[in-house]
């Protein structure tokens, strides 16, 4: 654990993320994680920009953070630690879509942003490849080779997102 400047904005954000990652898994506990439950959604438009919200802010946290693990102001093991809670988080809004049945209309915008969703989850796992790679002091070509995965797994998420959004009514 690193020693903290609690006037420094590094550790102030590091805490204000860390809030944000604890409510959130949180959540995990508080739902239930067996069910066979069919959400009803009726406001379409409302729930898809309630989970884009939750997705922008799970998106700039890991991007934060990842930022971070690269110019070396968190650990290796911490950031992993960050990734499991995230790909958690978003494994579970990707089953809530899966259960939210959306109107004919908005199934590909849907069908879009759950696999938006999904390629988010493959970048977040590729950067804790990377952290992984950091950690073992691996070589700068593996290395390097993680980090362009890294951008085209975020290039295709962020397409997704931006599909999704046209292809609503």
């Amino acid at each position: 654990i690193k020693e903290c400047d609690w006037s420094s904005d590094v550790c102030s954000s590091d805490l204000i993320i860390l809030s944000l990652i604890t409510g959130a898994s949180f959540l995990l506990w508080v739902i239930p994680q067996e069910n066979d439950t069919t959400f009803i959604v009726t406001d379409y438009e409302g729930y898809l920009e309630g989970v884009k919200n939750i997705h922008e802010v799970l998106q700039e946290s890991i991007d934060l953070e990842y930022q971070n693990l690269k110019d070396g102001k968190i650990s290796p093991l911490d950031y992993i630690s960050i990734t499991e809670v995230t790909s958690s988080q978003i494994t579970t809004q990707i089953s809530e879509f899966v259960t939210s049945k959306p109107s004919e209309q908005w199934q590909e915008s849907y069908i879009s942003y759950m696999n938006g969703m999904k390629k988010f989850n493959e970048y977040i796992l590729e950067t804790k490849v990377l952290a992984n790679l950091i950690e073992n002091g691996d070589s700068e070509t593996e290395m390097n080779e993680t980090i362009e995965k890294i951008e085209s797994l975020k290039a295709e998420y962020l397409e997704l997102v931006k599909n999704s959004e046209n292809l609503q009514p």
